[in-house]
């Protein structure tokens, strides 16, 4: 034990000797029952390992768990498999973003600062809305505190959330909803997978929320959200994966007042899904009600370029019963590696990241959907990620266990009988094409009709 405390039993004895302090009475408070006896301490001390012991031992345990660099993915639903260039973890290394954390004193972290200030850059470029936050969390808490910046807008305490928004999101809607009063009612997607029906209730709804693509891969129709939402004095809040933007039409470019959503796609792995970061952009009337902390750029005395945090929201570190959000972090090392990401994909790596996702997921539920054992579920455009039905007699629990055997991370059962599968730039033809004749070949096997 000595080699693991910073003194001896000895020179423990002397330092509470000369304080006049009894160490049994420290632990007065604590009833005997709870108390480790010496027996079993010493009992404890004898069954220590040794650093190579310990190593060897977490490394054995690190090796049960799948990961992408050894199985082929094609789980999505949120997270998605994209590829991180070399020189992204190289750079986030860097101590200096490593151990970064949210500037109290925001002026003398110069670096901290323009990163954060690159990231709204292109967060506003992405979606097409004028001002952008620092970050949020993830795509879950942005819809969480999209939702509360529309209550606190129109002072209103009724939203409507689409029926195609992802079910964890959507339960954290629900649970910060919950706690503040206000009333969250779901739609219902029609045949297409899309959110077509929208509340007509004028003046009552503070938002309409929907995710695009939605939770089943499906492109919704932003123009009608925010057509219906501004019908009825309502807010339009879209949740929109920011690689789909190099190829879809950007919220701002629809009118949309809330754009949200996780970033997780920009290039950082899916580490058993996180770390994430959401990301959270307004227009020029809600930027002083958005949460979160706004960097902006100037010049300091000298005419040197420099950042500053020009907005920082009532967060609860300044008055907390007051405080607009309890968001106190910005996930800075997290959106500074999206931010390298981006900037060395540039706006045309960016697009083909985008166009190869989407073929090569068309690509992939043609040759699904051609043997008879699978239909698409939603005939509609979807962007890398698609939904496909099961024939009977197939049995897909049974068949992503057996793709496992085969070095194979199957797609995501929805329901019993519906499998959610996601495509990205990383995949070849020929990883494309031995999926596709294992999910085929093992569905034959299971007398699939």
């Amino acid at each position: 034990m000595i080699g693991y405390l910073p003194m001896s039993r000895e020179e423990r004895r002397r330092m509470l000797a000369s304080v006049g302090v009894d160490l049994d009475k420290l632990f007065d408070m604590i009833p005997e029952c709870d108390r480790c006896s010496v027996e079993e301490y010493e009992a404890l001390t004898d069954k220590g390992m040794k650093e190579m012991e310990v190593v060897e031992h977490v490394q054995a345990l690190a090796d049960k768990n799948l990961n992408t660099a050894k199985y082929d993915c094609y789980l999505g639903a949120g997270y998605y498999d994209h590829y991180q260039p070399a020189a992204v973890k190289h750079l986030i290394n860097r101590s200096e973003f490593l151990t970064s954390y949210t500037p109290y004193q925001a002026e003398i972290s110069q670096g901290t600062l323009q990163a954060y200030f690159e990231w709204q850059s292109y967060i506003t470029r992405l979606t097409g809305m004028p001002i952008a936050n620092a970050g949020l969390y993830d795509a879950a808490s942005g819809a969480a505190e999209a939702v509360l910046l529309a209550c606190r807008d129109k002072r209103r305490y009724k939203v409507f959330v689409s029926g195609g928004m992802h079910p964890e999101t959507l339960e954290t809607v629900q649970t910060y909803c919950h706690a503040a009063d206000i009333e969250v009612v779901v739609g219902e997607i029609d045949e297409n997978g899309q959110q077509t029906v929208y509340p007509d209730a004028n003046r009552e709804f503070a938002c309409f929320m929907i995710q695009s693509p939605n939770y089943f891969g499906i492109v919704e129709d932003l123009d009608l959200l925010v057509e219906k939402a501004h019908a009825v004095g309502a807010l339009a809040v879209v949740s929109a994966d920011p690689v789909s933007l190099a190829m879809l039409k950007r919220p701002g470019d629809a009118g949309v007042d809330i754009a949200i959503g996780e970033a997780q796609s920009l290039g950082i792995p899916t580490s058993y899904g996180g770390p994430g970061i959401g990301y959270m952009a307004v227009t020029n009337k809600l930027m002083r009600k958005m949460p979160g902390r706004i960097c902006g750029q100037t010049v300091d005395r000298d005419g040197k370029t420099c950042y500053v945090l020009t907005i920082q929201a009532r967060e609860q570190h300044i008055r907390r019963e007051r405080a607009t959000s309890n968001i106190c972090t910005s996930q800075a090392l997290i959106a500074t590696a999206a931010t390298i990401w981006l900037a060395l994909q540039g706006g045309s790596g960016l697009l083909d990241v985008a166009e190869q996702s989407a073929a090569k997921a068309i690509y992939l539920e043609k040759k699904l959907t051609a043997n008879g054992h699978f239909k698409l579920v939603y005939d509609k455009p979807y962007f890398r990620e698609f939904l496909i039905e099961a024939k009977e007699g197939v049995d897909l629990e049974k068949l992503n266990k057996a793709l496992l055997e085969e070095g194979i991370i199957g797609g995501l059962i929805v329901d019993d009988n519906k499998l959610l599968i996601a495509v990205t730039e990383k995949k070849t033809k020929e990883q494309l094409d031995r999926f596709a004749e294992a999910m085929l070949r093992l569905c034959d096997a299971q007398g699939g009709k």
